[in-house]
């Protein structure tokens, strides 16, 4: 086998300790350093067997990673990334890759001019069931994709919102969960031209929305809404039911609904909608379930970021694409403050 790819994980916080774990069951890496101020991050680098830091800055002088992994909080991914970057080293930064368009906008052209490898963490494009809804959409067995729908919809119990940061504006659902199914639908659509949104926060009235409603107007011409409630008790949603994380309770619903001139599918039991003769409302439905070989998308993140550092293969979720998803959540929080439709340049 190769060499394995040493990686360094920077914040020893709840994600990045989720990234170490994966770091150390992948076969193709291991784990070079924890890089983390803070005593936990010490304590977690001597419980796994790594090197600690308190610094990039400190363990480049001394150690260098053939990637690093940005798990920090999102206001400094952009310095983290830019450190990263001065170095020479990939980065697989967890998203968003940064907290302003702006300043994501100067650490990707330092990247592409310096020709360092960004990623940004969007995991669940590499799942295999995205994987496979991809390869059905594009096959055009479906035919002309026209319309979609993502919901969101569950209930964040009361305690959750007893941190200060998640009432206030920034923290709602619209950017620390849409932001995925946005990822998901620009992945398997394109790119998303205009946007027009409403929000509201009836029930809690913190200053953070906490039920939006979306309309987004795909280049192809497709059409797709999306409804976002963290107030609700309800199956619909990605958490609900994929199973990707087992922390949720698993139900049989669909989260994304997808509708084509010949036939529809449904997510994620990657349900295929048709008729059977011809196409009419009148004919009965054949319907057929694709099978796919479950894989955790955390897992096939860290291997693809070490094939990426290889050179055998390009980022799947490149920073620029990380960034363009983050226009369309900056563009959906502007037209709802606005009640205009808002264009994305």
């Amino acid at each position: 086998m190769d060499r394995k790819v040493k990686l360094a994980v920077l914040g020893a916080g709840l994600i990045g300790k989720r990234h170490i774990q994966y770091v150390l069951a992948e076969p193709r890496a291991e784990l070079l350093a924890v890089v983390d101020p803070m005593p936990l991050g010490q304590q977690i680098a001597q419980e796994y067997g790594a090197k600690w830091f308190p610094s990039f800055a400190a363990m480049i002088e001394t150690d260098r990673p053939d990637g690093i992994i940005v798990a920090t909080p999102n206001q400094i991914h952009v310095a983290n990334g830019l450190e990263a970057v001065a170095a020479g080293v990939p980065a697989l930064i967890e998203k968003p890759i940064a907290d302003n368009i702006a300043a994501g906008e100067k650490l990707i052209g330092a990247a592409e001019a310096a020709g360092v490898s960004l990623l940004v963490g969007h995991h669940r494009r590499h799942n295999p069931m995205i994987q496979k809804a991809k390869e059905i959409i594009d096959s055009g067995e479906l035919g002309s994709i026209l319309v979609a729908h993502a919901m969101f919809w569950l209930f964040k119990p009361n305690d959750y919102f007893d941190i200060d940061w998640r009432r206030q504006a920034g923290a709602g659902p619209v950017f620390l969960n849409l932001i995925h199914d946005v990822d998901n639908l620009r992945y398997l659509f394109g790119e998303i031209v205009a946007v027009q949104a409403r929000e509201s926060s009836a029930v809690r009235g913190n200053a953070v929305e906490e039920t939006s409603v979306i309309l987004m107007e795909f280049e192809s011409g497709l059409l797709a809404t999306a409804s976002v409630s963290d107030s609700v008790v309800a199956p619909w949603s990605w958490e609900m039911t994929t199973g990707e994380n087992p922390a949720y309770p698993k139900t049989e619903e669909a989260c994304y609904l997808i509708g084509g001139t010949h036939g529809s599918l449904s997510i994620p039991s990657l349900d295929v909608w048709k008729n059977g003769t011809k196409r009419s409302w009148w004919e009965p439905f054949e319907k057929r379930r694709v099978a796919i070989q479950e894989e955790d998308p955390l897992a096939l993140q860290i291997r693809q970021f070490s094939k990426v550092i290889r050179g055998e293969e390009p980022p799947l979720v490149s920073g620029r694409e990380g960034l363009n998803t983050l226009k369309v959540i900056m563009a959906i929080k502007q037209s709802a403050e606005s009640g205009e439709r808002v264009v994305l340049g």
